[in-house]
């Protein structure tokens, strides 16, 4: 157990959700400094690092503030109020980015640089070296920048959610009149610009030692960089809103105006330009975090891209189900072996390309196919699943796709996929009100002449063909007849309208899985010592489930769990859960699956 959770009182049952959270990105980031990890995987892990605690930020943070806005002082079910709880984050969070920044700074890059790659600065580069950046800087940089200053004319600037940007103060040597600039550094060009030697030069770097090309006759007296995070949740009023695609894009056109939550600076940032920025972004200095290394680390992931294969882990080709594998190789479709038993496939392991994508491949050119449905929560970009809904929709076949508007940091993408599919006629629900529909289930009809069948998956990934590749799931393959009755039924509640039934197989929350868990658990505990449960899944929070688990244990079950991030419940606590072990898997593929054995 890290000192990040240590620091929770002990006096608690439980441990603290945020600070837990906390532990699993220290732990992220400890994988940076892991020896044994080809170095630009460790690299890799400094930037999730970064977008982890961006995202932590953008919601966590945010949420901790409207609750302190708000007058809430209620304490979570740890004892913490919510002032409490940020008092104990803006402790902790510091010392965090100073262990990145001596990760970055004085491991990963010598350890870079001893294999050939090197972040360097404006001024390490030779004569030569500068005349080739300023042929870019003139020809892919200086055309697409928009200095903006601020005078009785110009108020102060928007400053974008996780932009990153330039401030400075700039001064007419005629008149003696200062300004204040914001320059964002835009995306649209690499954050690390290439020289072509395996050294790289930050673009910021490089905006900044040519600002004087854009405040021509003008003093740069000082600058530095910057980076704002805002509060990133969307709040919709979902029993008020007419139409939920439309409210959704309210909300994101809003969220880009959404109060201020975190400051990042340079460490040699002038207190005159700091004191602005906070002023005027109406931040308190204690949101204020100075960085000595490059800000947003994130961008360590172009490292990760350079093509350095020993550098890497080795490549991991999946392989096709083995089942999936001879039907293919006898020009058998995947309905034919569903028919013969089910599937279960384990991904990224096994291909998702060749068994789910196929999948609904085959469903979308099957002449004998005559409806499929699906939910969508996380698409992604140049979507394969997408292309076979509307080649399905435009063969004539009843396509009806749930595409979750409101799954967190995806709903643009979300917005537009629902809209695209629709114009392929595609029919298209954008969620239930109130809740989140996260479940990945596709249901495929087919007249297999005999009758109907319904052919099934279930999974714990989602349809995004890019987070296949890199998230441990599982899915499920089936023409079991009570599955298929209990999916029918399953669509017919989130598409139509009609109260949830019970199912006969499947556990749909939130009526059914939590209250059946929790008789598992009591179940388990009647076997004393004899009771065994093994927990593999994302988080436990819950404290109904966690003060079960704490029963069981006491009755002498023993329990492992294996939680991947946050995790309230305290393991090992004499005379509370002794019987209770709890670990964390983190590595090379995000650990996604949920498996519960009783």
């Amino acid at each position: 157990m890290s000192d990040v959770v240590a620091a929770a009182a002990v006096t608690h049952r439980v441990l603290n959700r945020e600070l837990s959270w906390l532990d699993f990105n220290q732990r992220v980031l400890e994988l940076a400094a892991e020896p044994g990890i080809p170095l630009l995987e460790r690299a890799k892990f400094c930037a999730i690092f970064s977008t982890n605690l961006d995202e932590f930020f953008q919601v966590r943070v945010a949420a901790l503030r409207d609750q302190v806005a708000a007058g809430i002082d209620d304490p979570t079910w740890d004892g913490r109020s919510p002032q409490q709880q940020l008092i104990e984050l803006s402790a902790l969070v510091p010392g965090m980015i100073e262990r990145q920044e001596s990760i970055f700074l004085d491991q990963l890059t010598p350890a870079l640089a001893a294999e050939s790659i090197h972040i360097v600065d404006w001024g390490d580069l030779a004569e030569s070296d500068r005349a080739t950046m300023r042929t870019y800087f003139d020809e892919r940089i200086f055309p697409v920048l928009t200095p903006l200053a601020v005078d009785p004319g110009h108020p102060f600037p928007y400053i974008s959610n996780l932009a990153l940007s330039i401030a400075a103060h700039v001064a007419d040597p005629v008149t003696a009149e200062r300004r204040f600039v914001r320059l964002k550094v835009p995306s649209v060009f690499p954050r690390l610009i290439s020289l072509g030697d395996g050294r790289f030069l930050p673009a910021e770097e490089l905006i900044g030692a040519h600002l004087h090309l854009l405040f021509v006759g003008m003093v740069v007296e000082e600058w530095a960089v910057f980076r704002l995070t805002r509060n990133a949740d969307l709040t919709l009023e979902e029993d008020e809103a007419d139409d939920l695609l439309e409210a959704v894009e309210l909300e994101l056109r809003k969220r880009r105006f959404n109060r201020a939550i975190r400051l990042e600076v340079a460490g040699g940032i002038g207190d005159e330009l700091l004191d602005l920025l906070v002023r005027e972004l109406e931040l308190d200095v204690r949101n204020v975090y100075r960085h000595r290394a490059l800000l947003d680390l994130s961008c360590l992931w172009q490292l990760h891209s350079i093509d350095r294969p020993d550098l890497k882990d080795r490549a991991w080709p999946p392989t096709t189900p083995g089942r999936l594998y001879l039907a293919e190789g006898a020009d058998r479709s995947i309905f034919s072996v569903m028919r013969d038993r089910a599937v279960l496939m384990h991904h990224p392991y096994e291909s998702f390309s060749s068994s789910v994508e196929k999948f609904l491949d085959q469903a979308a050119t099957d002449p004998r196919v005559q409806s499929i449905k699906m939910t969508l929560y996380r698409a992604g970009g140049d979507s394969p699943v997408i292309q076979s809904l509307i080649s399905a929709a435009e063969r004539g076949k009843q396509v009806a796709v749930l595409v979750e508007l409101k799954a967190r940091f995806d709903e643009a993408n979300n917005v537009q996929w629902a809209k695209h599919l629709e114009r392929a006629g595609v029919h298209v629900v954008y969620g239930m009100v109130g809740l989140k529909t996260h479940s990945k289930v596709i249901l495929v009809v087919r007249d297999d002449g005999d009758q109907l069948r319904r052919y099934c998956h279930v999974g714990t990934g989602n349809y995004n063909s890019k987070t296949a590749r890199l998230y441990e799931d599982l899915g499920f393959l089936s023409c079991d007849n009570e599955i298929g009755a209990d999916v029918t039924q399953l669509f017919n509640h989130l598409t139509g309208y009609s109260r949830s039934e019970e199912y006969r197989t499947l556990l749909v929350a939130p009526r059914q899985l939590k209250n059946q868990l929790l008789d598992l658990i009591e179940h388990e505990a009647s076997f004393g010592s004899e009771g065994r449960i093994t927990l593999k899944c994302n988080s436990i929070a819950d404290k109904t489930i966690v003060e079960a688990l704490y029963a069981a244990s006491a009755a002498g079950v023993q329990i492992d769990g294996v939680v991947r991030g946050i995790c309230t419940m305290r393991a090992g606590v004499p005379g509370l859960s002794d019987n209770i072990r709890v670990r964390s898997i983190l590595g090379r593929y995000l650990e996604h699956s949920r498996i519960y054995r009783f």
